[in-house]
């Protein structure tokens, strides 16, 4: 078959499957994007909007073992599990441990490096071709560490940023303030990563990302998918109504985040797949407090100049797909921001809780499922969905109609 005769159904709407839809149309097959939402409700809409490709280090690190006890005793932990969830959750979690052996993580921190690369001036490009290049900043990420004991907790990680490359500055407090003039004197280190950025609204960056997929020919249907099965040599989406007689691909692509394993486990894929729980608050003003990504490292949180005004998230939770928000996680979160930045004060708020896909070794499943021709996976990303999405979506791209050829006089690349 060409390319303008494979038919290609992607289930999933967030930053990773309307990338990989958009790249997948681009290149001239009939592809159809599914979701139960419009693009970009889920995940993608409360991120931090970071693209950073200097997050080699795994979440699961050598000495997390340590960390342990408190995932499961302390509320507020920000790697937090539930003793009620821990039942359902060891599987993973003994996944979990299991990576952070030296070894595993030096492995995974290879694969990340070479999955990040060239993500900047990937999203950079897009933002221009998509006709919103006012939400791609270009100002790098400050982490920030009270004092040195704070600073060597992450020293692994920034030996591995090192060794792949990225340029550190570190900075005294004069030279955070001269950077961010509101980062209080607590913090005293700052670990500057100027090749770095942020997009300013994610959710209006993936619908604008949609938007070019269907303004290219592509068809979005909003449907929830509750089953893949076999039709002839192509894939069936089972939907609750006469949609899914028309929801017949040549291949399939799951790039369903959190509820990708639901969909994959009848298929005997078993995916070792768990929602990172995810919080923000989304300041409504504050725009002026920070001017690019700040990360106050030893709160594990993520301070964002976003178009509506400050956002601060962060916190990882191991609790489901089914449980509520917890909102003392995102009462934590409040409370950071406003010891940290005083000019918050009045400003009224708006809480978001997401699912994010997280494997134990924190390396996403891209790629054919094996023994299953013609279906394909997407997911598995963690906290690094938005800096990944672009090339994730030139992996699947590439794999499932080849590398593509030089563009012929006058086509637009």
């Amino acid at each position: 078959m060409t390319p303008s005769t494979l038919r290609i159904g992607v289930v999933g709407a967030g930053i990773i499957g309307t990338s990989i839809a958009l790249a997948l149309r681009k290149r001239g097959a009939d592809v159809t994007l599914v979701d139960r939402d419009e693009p970009g409700s889920g995940c993608s809409f409360g991120n931090s909007g970071a693209i950073s490709p200097g997050s080699v280090a795994p979440l699961a690190m050598p000495g997390v073992l340590a960390s342990v006890p408190s995932m499961l005793l302390d509320e507020a932990s920000p790697l937090y599990l539930p003793v009620r969830y821990l039942p359902r959750a060891l599987p993973w979690l003994m996944r979990f441990v299991a990576s952070a052996r030296p070894a595993v993580a030096e492995a995974s921190a290879a694969k990340l490096a070479a999955l990040h690369a060239g993500a900047l001036d990937a999203h950079e490009a897009m933002s221009r071709e998509l006709g919103v290049p006012e939400l791609f900043l270009k100002r790098g990420h400050l982490h920030l560490y009270p004092d040195e004991a704070a600073l060597s907790k992450d020293a692994g990680g920034w030996r591995m940023r090192e060794a792949y490359g990225f340029q550190v500055e570190r900075l005294d407090h004069a030279g955070i303030q001269a950077l961010e003039p509101a980062v209080p004197a607590r913090y005293q280190i700052g670990m500057y990563l100027a090749d770095h950025a942020t997009i300013l609204n994610p959710f209006r960056y993936v619908k604008a990302m949609a938007s070019a997929f269907t303004g290219a020919g592509g068809r979005f249907v909003r449907r929830k998918v509750s089953r893949l099965e076999r039709q002839g040599n192509g894939w069936r989406m089972e939907t609750p109504d006469e949609e899914a007689d028309r929801l017949v691909f040549d291949h399939a692509v799951v790039a369903a985040g959190a509820w990708s394993r639901e969909l994959l486990a009848p298929l005997g894929i078993p995916l070792a797949l768990e929602s990172q729980r995810g919080y923000h608050v989304q300041f409504l003003g504050g725009s002026g407090i920070v001017s690019r990504t700040v990360v106050l490292a030893d709160r594990k949180a993520f301070v964002t100049p976003m178009e509506e005004g400050l956002r601060i998230g962060g916190t990882v939770e191991i609790g489901g797909l089914q449980a509520p928000p917890d909102e003392r996680r995102a009462a934590i979160l409040s409370r950071i921001a406003r010891e940290t930045f005083p000019g918050l004060e009045g400003i009224s708020t708006r809480t978001w809780m997401g699912h994010r896909p997280c494997m134990p070794d924190s390396i996403p499943v891209v790629g054919a499922a094996a023994g299953h021709g013609g279906l394909w996976m997407a997911t598995g990303h963690g906290h690094l969905g938005l800096t990944d999405s672009l090339n994730t979506a030139r992996q699947i791209a590439d794999a499932l109609l080849g590398p593509p050829g030089p563009p012929h006089q006058g086509e637009r690349t």
